[in-house]
C-alpha cells in the first residue's frame, strides 16, 4: 500500500519514525515530494533558532534512508485538483501523481474524503494506520 505522509506527520520526530517502524513492518510503501519536505523545514523555524537546521539534517537522513521515496509530477496536475486549503493541493497532487492509496495526515478538514474518493485517493490518520497495523501484525511489532 502506498501512502504519501504530509508534513504534519513527518514533521514531530516520534511521530515521523513509528510511521516508517510500521512501514517495515507493515509492508506500507511512504512517499513524500520534496515539497512536503521543505514544508518540514519551514515549520521547524517555529521551535528556534536552530530548529531548521535540525529539521534538514533530518531530512538528508530521510532521503538517505528512503531514497527513492520522493515524488514528482507534471505542474499541470495541480490546476486540475482542488482541496478547501489551495496551500494543500501539492499533497493530494503527490498521491495522484503517485498512485497512492492514502494520504496519512492528522489535517482531516482539508482533506475531505469526498473530494479524495473522486481522484482516487483517501487520507487515515497516523492513529488510525498504526491502530490497524497493531490489529494485523501485533508480534512483529513487537520486535521493532
Amino acid at each position: 500500500m502506498k501512502l504519501v505522509f504530509d508534513t504534519c506527520v513527518l514533521f514531530p520526530t516520534v511521530m515521523r519514525e513509528v510511521l516508517l517502524a510500521g512501514a517495515n513492518v507493515g509492508g506500507w510503501t511512504p512517499l513524500w515530494s520534496d515539497r512536503i519536505l521543505e514544508e518540514w523545514a519551514r515549520a521547524a523555524r517555529k521551535i528556534g533558532p536552530t530548529g531548521e537546521l535540525q529539521a534538514r539534517s533530518e531530512i538528508a537522513l530521510l532521503k538517505a534512508a528512503w531514497p527513492a521515496q520522493a515524488v514528482g509530477w507534471n505542474a499541470s496536475l495541480e490546476k486540475r485538483l482542488w482541496l478547501p486549503d489551495a496551500n494543500d493541493i501539492h499533497v493530494l497532487a503527490a498521491a495522484v501523481s503517485s498512485s497512492a492509496d492514502l494520504i496519512v495526515t492528522v489535517n482531516v478538514k482539508d482533506f475531505p474524503r469526498a473530494t479524495l474518493i473522486e481522484v482516487g485517493v483517501d487520507r487515515f490518520d497516523p492513529d488510525g494506520l498504526l491502530y490497524d497495523l497493531a490489529l494485523r501484525a501485533s508480534e512483529a511489532l513487537h520486535d521493532q
